[in-house]
């Protein structure tokens, strides 16, 4: 138990410095793809704000009150993102074959919440209802071009899955592993390690957002509804906000 409360010490990061955190590094990212290009670190930077993302559905689900609620906020603020999303990856209203984030984490919030019904009463229906949503959602993901796709749906169960138990570090840490350095696939950059040339995937600097999720201690933070719906607006907001720079400098 000493041990245990020592490691707790180092726990300084609060659910509203995590979404700040996640905001930033999307940012970054989002600023690199518009009107900073070249620098490429902003990317690498950016690649840590969808696990923290995937891991914030995770934790409100466990704590929201209002699941529905929850859910359909998500729905909501996918539809009211997906112009400004369309506009800064594509330059266009209409963008059938990318989907912005919210949709996967909604996805993501529809499949935990089939698990949980299963694990909370478990009968033969429920374990169907839950294995069919552990592979149809994503499925879905993966067919309607959602931001990440089924791995982004996984990145949600995977922070469901293993949360509160002695080595679920080490569960996150091999499922983040494999998820963004075996299976994703996109960019790479070449690491002279040991006198040879490794290709490493840039998208394996997702594997860091652990670091800042590892540090959170749990506690909510503000519970101030301006800050909440901040955080949502923002995402519509600062993709709008980055194609009329890009569009109009």
């Amino acid at each position: 138990m000493k041990d245990q409360n020592s490691y707790s010490n180092y726990k300084f990061i609060n659910a509203d410095l995590l979404k700040l955190l996640a905001i930033f590094f999307m940012l970054l990212d989002h600023m690199w793809a518009t009107i900073i290009p070249g620098n490429q670190w902003m990317t690498y930077v950016g690649r840590l704000a969808f696990p923290i993302f995937a891991f914030q559905i995770s934790e409100g689900f466990i704590h929201t009150s209002n699941y529905k609620a929850y859910l359909k906020r998500l729905f909501i603020f996918g539809l009211l993102s997906e112009i400004p999303f369309n506009l800064m990856i594509n330059s266009s209203l209409i963008y059938p074959f990318h989907q912005n984030v919210m949709f996967t984490l909604f996805l993501g919030l529809l499949t935990i919440n089939e698990i949980e019904k299963s694990r909370r009463n478990p009968s033969t229906k429920n374990s169907i209802l839950a294995a069919g949503a552990i592979v149809l959602y994503p499925l879905l993901a993966t067919f309607t071009f959602t931001d990440y796709g089924a791995m982004g749906v996984w990145t949600v169960v995977l922070f469901y899955l293993y949360r509160d138990f002695k080595f679920a570090w080490a569960f996150q840490l091999l499922g983040m592993v494999i998820i963004n350095l075996v299976i994703l696939q996109g960019m790479y950059i070449d690491v002279d390690l040991f006198g040879m040339v490794w290709d490493f995937q840039t998208q394996g600097f997702a594997v860091l957002a652990l670091i800042p999720i590892w540090l959170y201690n749990g506690k909510k933070g503000s519970n101030s509804p301006i800050f909440k719906y901040s955080m949502y607006i923002f995402y519509p907001a600062h993709m709008l906000i980055l194609y009329l720079i890009f569009k109009f400098r």
